[in-house]
């Protein structure tokens, strides 16, 4: 039976409990399957390994994060008979799921305990997050109480989330007498996200003399992506089980339950490489937006460059060779060199590859733009046409074929506008949107130590669009080891122009690069979404006003 308060510590003897980590992947909206997917996998866990307790993701009913479906009329219908389902399932072990419950006329977000086919308890998740990815106040209101309840004889307190990130949770469920606190998470992936998770379940599980189960989501959702690496820390802070990052699966861990609940400690998997996690956040945010969707394959076009390059490398390794097109479109400043290596990358990963040139194209759009631009110089305007007819010709094998068209768009390019709207950045997701110019080198390296499929001069030459003669990125931009510096002071850390010249760079560069990120948020705006990998991408994280008098400098 559950209770919520205090249990008293005669109540617990010495005993094991087999507790399993369901770090698995919900489609947003499909509550069914959302379901089905919850008996399943607690079946596996009982049969497989022989669990006690199966302890879900945040909000794994509807999947995460939900938005607007929150605000659905039947959303409470169909929680409901998801719910009413998974009881009828009468599983032997004890499960504890996230579901948006509403009581009185609030909506909560919750976590739901259910043995032998009732119902035993109840949380509602007590700081609902409201700051960068995160926009919760907007659905849920905030829980007051502690749920400390027994499962198999041991005092299991549950919390939710953001409720291990804040005061107050942890320590009243250990107060009220909980062994062992079972925490449920939709938890994002940046590049540094697992270290403060880890830091900070250390200090929670030290201080609070309680073992902590932190089981988080896995997979993507439009631009989140979550890497699970769900965890147990015992009451001295030790980690002592960690499930790989962005893999599904159910992870059993042993506890040995006296005046503690000791769970048995597990080898812990290899630290991965910052390179490494990133490649496998983009491979997993790809599959899941191209397979979650419906897509049968992607499109892309090939430069020769390295964005491209390694954007097919992601594409074929989060959908096999058979899925992907690649599409190199020539034009007469299209150096020898670049057809040469976007055919030894097509080559290399196996992937349908065609050579359409826009020599033909262009010179009919120029013929028909003659009369008006008579009497001008060229200039971008010349340079964009290349671009757009190349975002023509990728948008109808898209139409004709139903083919997703990946941009290969990075960060530096997108925060200071250095691409072409209806351009390179048409089409329907871009890989590298969150991924700065210097990370990309990084990721071409890396991915090459698993197999060579991008040819060593993609990487080592200077980076050009190809678009006039001779013409190399830095003739615009300032070097990209200085731009993505600067980039993350002002874009990631909100610095002003006065504390970036301050850390050491030039004014003219600061101030220049402020004004190119800052007039240029209408094209971000109008950008496809792309996978989040830092703690403030474009998109969900950043929203600036197109239309304002702000001033940049103090």
């Amino acid at each position: 039976m559950s209770v919520s308060g205090n249990v008293s510590s005669h109540q617990v003897s010495s005993k094991k409990l087999r507790v399993v980590m369901a770090q698995l992947d919900f489609l947003v909206g499909d509550i069914p399957g959302n379901t089905d997917l919850v008996i399943d996998a607690t079946r596996r866990a009982s049969e497989e390994h022989q669990a006690d307790i199966v302890v879900f993701p945040e909000l794994c009913i509807t999947g995460y994060p939900p938005e607007d479906l929150l605000l659905r009329p039947s959303l409470e219908l169909r929680v409901n008979e998801a719910l009413e389902r998974i009881q009828a399932e009468q599983l032997e072990p004890a499960i504890v799921i996230g579901a948006p419950l509403r009581h009185g006329a609030l909506l909560y977000n919750s976590a739901v305990v259910i043995e032998g086919g009732t119902i035993t308890g109840r949380y509602f998740k007590r700081f609902p997050p409201n700051y960068q990815v995160f926009d919760e106040k907007r659905y849920f209101a905030e829980g007051q109480d502690v749920l400390t309840m027994e499962i198999r004889g041991v005092p299991v307190g549950v919390t939710v989330c953001e409720d291990l990130w804040k005061d107050g949770p942890v320590e009243d469920a250990a107060a009220a007498g909980a062994r062992l606190i079972v925490n449920l998470n939709a938890s994002p992936y940046d590049v540094d996200k697992q270290a403060r998770r880890k830091s900070l379940l250390e200090r929670k599980s030290r201080e609070n003399r309680v073992s902590i189960v932190y089981v988080n989501l896995v997979g993507g959702q439009d631009e989140l992506v979550f890497d699970g690496g769900s965890m147990v820390f015992d009451h001295s802070g030790v980690l002592m089980a960690e499930a790989p990052q962005f893999d599904e699966g159910l992870f059993p861990v042993e506890f040995i339950c006296e005046h503690h609940c000791q769970p048995v400690s597990q080898s812990l998997p290899e630290e991965p490489s910052l390179e490494a996690n990133v490649y496998k956040a983009l491979v997993t945010g790809v599959r899941d937006y191209v397979n979650k969707n419906g897509f049968r394959s992607v499109v892309l076009g090939l430069s020769g460059g390295i964005d491209s390059a390694v954007t097919l490398a992601v594409a074929v390794d989060a959908l096999g060779k058979d899925r992907v097109r690649a599409v190199m479109m020539p034009f007469r400043y299209t150096s020898g060199m670049s057809l040469e290596d976007a055919e030894a990358e097509a080559l290399a990963l196996g992937v349908q590859y065609d050579v359409f040139s826009i020599e033909p194209m262009y010179d009919a759009f120029m013929a028909t733009l003659s009369g008006p631009f008579e009497g001008t110089q060229p200039d971008t305007t010349e340079e964009n046409l290349q671009a757009r007819l190349r975002g023509v010709l990728l948008m109808s094998l898209s139409n004709k074929f139903g083919s997703l068209v990946l941009t290969t768009g990075n960060k530096s390019e997108m925060a200071v506008g250095y691409s072409t709207l209806y351009g390179d950045m048409a089409g329907g997701f871009d890989v590298l949107k969150d991924v700065p110019k210097t990370l990309v080198f990084r990721l071409a390296n890396y991915r090459n130590t698993l197999s060579q499929v991008i040819p060593e001069r993609v990487i080592t030459r200077p980076p050009s669009a190809e678009l006039a003669p001779d013409q190399k990125d830095e003739d615009s931009l300032p070097g990209y080891d200085i731009l993505d510096q600067i980039l993350n002071f002002y874009v990631e850390r909100d610095f002003s122009a006065d504390a970036i010249v301050a850390e050491g760079f030039d004014r003219v560069d600061v101030e220049r690069v402020i004004r190119l990120v800052d007039i240029n948020e209408y094209k971000r705006r109008q950008a496809p979404i792309g996978v989040r990998i830092t703690e403030r991408g474009f998109g969900k994280d950043r929203r600036y006003p197109i239309t304002n008098g702000w001033k940049s400098g103090k």
